[in-house]
């Protein structure tokens, strides 16, 4: 041993080797593991599978575009439109189609006021999906 220090081990030099059998076995155990999952995982069957070929269906729901401006005039799909026109336009809309979707396009100096005042409405008439449009490119 070469950490003991009675007497019966006096003569005997400190082992200065590393004992590599434990390392082979691992290394034994670890290449039989490699040898049979290798050709599992590269072993494959050939199949000539049938072409088809299909275009996504791109069914969009109705939807309102809905301009506000700075100055607080209001356009339904590019035609001006008056805040007492508003209401009963939503509720036709939304009783037409349940799932109509309202997409609000404002001037970036438009009052929170206006877009909150028609969102409301839309809500009130029965219009639950709203979104709002913006432009990614201008800063």
């Amino acid at each position: 041993m070469a950490f003991g220090s009675s007497d019966r081990y006096q003569g005997q030099t400190t082992m200065s080797e590393i004992n590599v059998v434990p390392l082979v076995d691992v290394m034994l155990v670890l290449l039989i593991i490699f040898i049979i999952t290798a050709p599992l995982l590269t072993h494959s069957v050939k199949i000539d599978l049938p072409k088809a070929s299909s275009n996504p269906n791109t069914t969009q729901p109705e939807h309102i575009e809905f301009a506000i401006r700075d100055d607080g005039s209001y356009f339904w799909n590019g035609e001006a439109i008056t805040l007492e026109q508003l209401a009963p336009k939503f509720t036709q809309s939304a009783e037409n189609d349940p799932i109509i979707e309202l997409h609000i396009r404002a001037d970036k100096l438009t009052h929170y006021e206006h877009v909150a005042r028609i969102m409301s409405l839309a809500a009130k008439s029965g219009i639950t999906k709203i979104g709002f449009i913006t432009d990614p490119t201008q800063e």
